[in-house]
């Protein structure tokens, strides 16, 4: 039965309504309102948005099918149509154009539309559902997900015998049931009322002309799941901004991460070439930034700019920053031991109502810039300023890197030849200079592993060559990016201004390792002057530059100097770069003074006028000449063209002096000579064959001979300070002892490797007091390692560089310094070490490393694999008691202890066999050369090893057998047969 319109609008009559059978005491009637609870609760049921008042767009027809099951069907607008809210009828939509079900509009009420198609009008019974957005956006979900029911072109009437209550109470019975959801109206016919969907992509579409522009559309990947370690690398779809835009800082950081997490160094190399390759492809103006905080520098070393921010300072920035006490950052930090963990854990706990803008790699680097350049009394609180800013603005790990960045070590094993094999990596891979999108996105596909694996090393030794003549990113990074790395030499060549890493030399034992290295070759001896290095640059215009070894931009230090280039020269110089030694020099006495006097000359803005220390420039090689690179010429030629454009003045310019000679004789009186004119010794080097400058290496075709190295080490140690012991006894009040350590390159850690105690005078030892008083610590600095080293009392700050000389090394369980390298459980150890001099020219980082120790002449039986062998000491047993001591010897066994063999007496003495080994034994018995003795304490081997006894002896614990207990690391037993026979002559 068919109800009339305006039933539609009016309350039911009570009656008309069919009534449950059973009713509850609680249960009120249909014609009464609701409490106010139960319509509240109703109420949230339905959403408020979908009321006809409220949205008029969006309606429900409901009809009775042929069953008289209830169907909805949604009626939407078309776009733009805007029908006013509160009208009540909707004009019904024929049979053959049923509009579309949508399930974007199946959530309204099915009670708010009549079969006809108006709208209900609402009341108490019937309120409106108001629904969560998470409950909207499920409900639609899952009536997405319901399968369509086969189409139908028109609704069916209800059955006949349907009486209107039977239909009402159906209709209730349903809105007491939500649980169960509304049958799917059948997909109809498009009608012109029901409104086009929008179209969306399918998964695996064929491409037409519209995905070029999708593809556009498609945003970055979150810099915070960003990874540039994952295999197949694609450097514009792996990048995490858009082409055009500024790196952000984070990225950075995400590639920090995933090198920190590894140890190789070929996959660290891979990783930030992978950056990279995003940085050229997507953002090329970034790659200068990008580069030196990979490097944690802030530009060229000649501009002096750093950082040096103490982590006091950081650590109160952490604290303003992120609201923590201050007290609870520094115990954290001497937990951790690193203030970029601390400044990392504290920034993720802290929540910003309105986040600062992302941080970018260019602006980061700005404000690093910004902070090295403020000086003055109030630069503290400004750089407090800047850091807490920074601070503020970091996301994720961004503060980890900042921090260790600010403080100046990374402590991710980056060093510059790495982050240069990574650069030379990236262009060659990814092409610059390339319009976007990029055709050539990786170079090296399509290449075996090993061809692309050459093809790399090819085209990084192109950037390090070219880095070597021009060590300056900000005039390699445009050329490069404009005429790529082929035409890079062409257009970056050496020139005056622009400071070199100067050539090195390697030390020697003796003389009879110089003739027999340089056998076949000539090669000439030149004094090797105590001073500092001075590479002189005269520019085209008249301008003259000064640096250090280190590149350092000293001309404000030597204006004598500078005053004396016009009468050292003849006229037609007009540019050249000359490789000098700066020398203290007494005019009266005319001779060199010690390397100490030349330390206490002002470092910066010196006037001629007050200089009371005098130096004297000795040039030893000529590296370019009137626009002429002169690296690639032998040395004979470089030193020819010194000789024939400049000028000698006695105690101003001098040349270095030389002598050419292979008579060993000559030689040795020439070293005496050299020690005799104030002089540490010779420099040997060739004249002809290999004898071009190699710009930052330390050659083999340079070797220098100390009057020292004939005392057993090959060369004294550049080692940093990094604790103080307490004196005792006539030292008390000041310190008595001192902690050294080397530098490690690829940890960038300082590794513990002695305790120094002597070659100090009173004097030096209260200067040193003074001086180390204010480097003070009350931890370790985090990059220093010093386990099993015992404790100083005073752990310093790291800045001090000393030149240290020892009488020899050896394998150590305690220091820490190249473990590893030589022994996979012990380090190295300096025995004997005194104190030379300070080495102010010097930085920690230039120390002497801990890859250097291993390798010095004399010390090589500790680099050879432990499955070679070579007898290095013999500890007699019984076989010795029988051949040097007397028979009653034999009746008190000796104990062999490892180091030295005890007798079980009631007082424990050491033996020391009387006889002693032949003082020089040919190297190919195993013995090498030097001072060889039997003994306690005394080795054969320069390294002093410790000892162990045979397998027997160890288990015994006395000499039972008639073995020789031996310590061994060399080239094979045969040298036992040879040592028994020399002893026994």
């Amino acid at each position: 039965m068919q109800r009339s319109i305006m039933s539609f609008f009016y309350p039911k009559k009570e009656g008309k309504v069919k009534k449950p059978e059973k009713e509850t005491s609680n249960s009120v009637r249909e014609t009464e309102p609701p409490p106010k609870v139960a319509l509240k609760e109703r109420n949230g049921e339905v959403p408020e948005s979908d009321s006809p008042v409220k949205r008029p767009g969006r309606k429900v027809a409901r009809v009775l099918g042929s069953e008289g099951e209830e169907e909805d069907e949604a009626l939407t607008p078309s776009k733009g149509q805007k029908p006013a809210p509160g009208s009540p009828q909707v004009s019904p939509p024929s049979p053959a154009t049923f509009p579309e079900s949508s399930p974007s509009l199946s959530n309204t009420s099915p009670v708010d539309i009549s079969p006809a198609g108006i709208p209900k009008r609402r009341t108490a019974e019937t309120p409106p559902e108001s629904l969560t957005e998470p409950e909207v956006t499920q409900k639609k979900e899952a009536e997405g997900d319901q399968p369509a029911t086969p189409p139908e072109t028109s609704p069916e009437p209800p059955p006949d015998g349907a009486s209107e209550p039977e239909v009402a109470e159906k209709q209730e019975a349903r809105e007491e049931n939500p649980a169960k959801p509304p049958a799917r109206a059948p997909k109809p016919v498009s009608s012109f009322f029901a409104p086009r969907k929008p179209a969306t992509k399918k998964e695996g579409k064929e491409e037409g002309p519209g995905t070029a522009r999708q593809e556009e559309t498609k945003g970055p990947l979150d810099p915070s799941s960003y990874n540039p370690a994952k295999s197949n690398y694609h450097p514009i779809d792996d990048a995490c901004w858009k082409p055009g835009q500024k790196v952000p800082y984070l990225a950075v950081a995400r590639t920090f991460e995933k090198i920190e997490e590894v140890s190789a160094r070929l996959r660290m190399v891979e990783t930030l070439s992978n950056l990279l390759r995003s940085v050229v492809a997507l953002s090329p103006p970034d790659l200068v930034p990008v580069l030196y905080l990979s490097l944690s520098r802030l530009g060229p070393p000649q501009q002096g700019l750093e950082l040096g921010v103490g982590d006091g300072v950081l650590l109160k920035a952490v604290a303003q920053a992120t609201g923590r006490q201050l007290e609870s950052v520094k115990a954290e930090a001497a937990e951790k031991g690193d203030v970029g963990l601390v400044a990392e854990n504290s920034r993720s706990t802290q929540r910003l109502m309105l986040p600062p803008p992302a941080l970018t790699a260019a602006g980061v680097f700005t404000k690093f810039r910004d902070i090295a350049r403020l000086a003055g009394s109030a630069s503290t609180a400004k750089k407090m300023d800047v850091i807490k800013g920074l601070f503020v603005a970091c996301r994720h790990s961004e503060a980890r890197y900042i921090a260790r960045a600010l403080s100046g070590r990374l402590r991710l094993g980056l060093a510059e030849q790495s982050v240069l094999a990574a650069l030379s990596q990236a262009v060659s891979l990814t092409p610059p200079g390339q319009e976007f999108p990029p055709a050539v996105v990786d170079a090296g596909k399509g290449r075996t592993a090993e061809a692309r694996k050459t093809w790399l090393e090819e085209q990084a030794m192109i950037l390090k060559q070219t880095f070597c003549e021009v060590p300056d990113l900000d005039r390699i990074i445009p050329v490069l990016l404009e005429h790529g790395l082929e035409r890079l030499p062409e257009h970056c060549k050496l020139s005056p201004g622009v400071p070199l890493k100067p050539m090195l030399a390697h030390p020697t034992r003796g003389v009879s390792e110089v003739l027999k290295r340089f056998e076949e070759a000539a090669f000439t001896c030149e004094y090797k002057y105590d001073g500092q290095r001075a590479q002189i640059h005269v520019l085209e215009g008249g301008e003259v530059k000064i640096f250090s070894r280190n590149q350092e931009d000293n001309t404000g230090k030597y204006p004598d100097i500078i005053s004396r280039i016009p009468k050292i020269k003849l006229p037609s110089v007009t540019s050249f770069i000359l490789d000098t030694e700066a020398v203290a020099w007494d005019r009266e006495k005319k001779q060199i003074q010690p390397f100490q006097v030349l330390t206490t000359r002002k470092r910066k803005e010196v006037d001629a006028a007050e200089i009371q220390v005098q130096v004297c420039l000795y040039a030893f090689d000529l590296i370019y000449l009137n626009g002429e690179s002169l690296v690639r010429e032998p040395l004979s030629r470089r030193r020819q063209l010194l000789r024939e454009n400049f000028v000698e003045t006695e105690g101003e310019f001098v040349f270095a002096t030389s002598l050419d000679t292979k008579d060993t004789d000559q030689i040795a009186e020439f070293l005496e000579q050299s020690v005799k004119d104030s002089c540490e010794g010779l420099m040997v080097k060739t004249l002809d064959v290999n004898a071009t400058y190699e710009i930052a290496k330390r050659s083999h075709n340079w070797l220098k001979l100390k009057k020292d190295y004939l005392d057993g080490v090959g060369d004294t140690l550049d080692l940093v300070v990094i604790g103080a012991y307490l004196g005792r006894g006539k030292r008390a009040g000041r310190y008595g002892g001192f902690l050294l350590a080397a530098y490690d390159e690829e940890s960038e850690e300082l590794q513990a490797i002695c305790k120094l105690g002597t070659g100090f005078s009173d004097e030096e030892l209260e200067e040193h007091h003074r001086k180390l008083q204010a480097l003070v610590l009350p931890t370790p600095r985090p990059y220093v390692r010093a386990d099993g080293a015992v404790a100083p009392d005073h752990w310093l700050d790291p800045s001090a560089v000393w030149e240290v000389k020892c009488a020899d090394l050896s394998l150590s369980p305690i220091y820490p310094a190249a473990r590893g390298l030589v022994d996979g459980e012990k380090g190295i150890s300096l025995r004997f070490p005194r104190f030379i001099r300070i080495r102010e020219d010097k930085k920690p980082e230039e120390a002497t490393t801990s890859a250097q120790v291993r390798p010095q002449p004399g010390w090589a039986c500790l680099a050879r694999p432990a499955s070679r062998w070579r007898i290095l000491e013999l500890r007699w047993g019984a076989l010795g008691l029988l051949t040097t001591r007397p028979l009653p010897a034999l009746l008190r066994w000796p104990r062999c202890t490892g180091s030295r063999v005890r007798f079980k007496t009631s007082r424990a003495r050491t033996w020391t066999p009387t006889r002693k080994i032949s003082t020089r034994l040919p190297p190919s018995q195993g013995l090498g050369q030097g001072r060889q003795r039997w003994g306690h304490g005394v080795s054969c081997c320069p390294a002093n090893l410790v000892l162990r006894p045979c397998g027997i002896c160890s288990i015994t614990g006395v000499c039972v057998c008639l073995c020789v207990c031996v310590c061994v690391c060399g080239d094979g037993l045969s040298g036992v047969w040879d040592l028994f026979a020399h002893f026994f002559q």
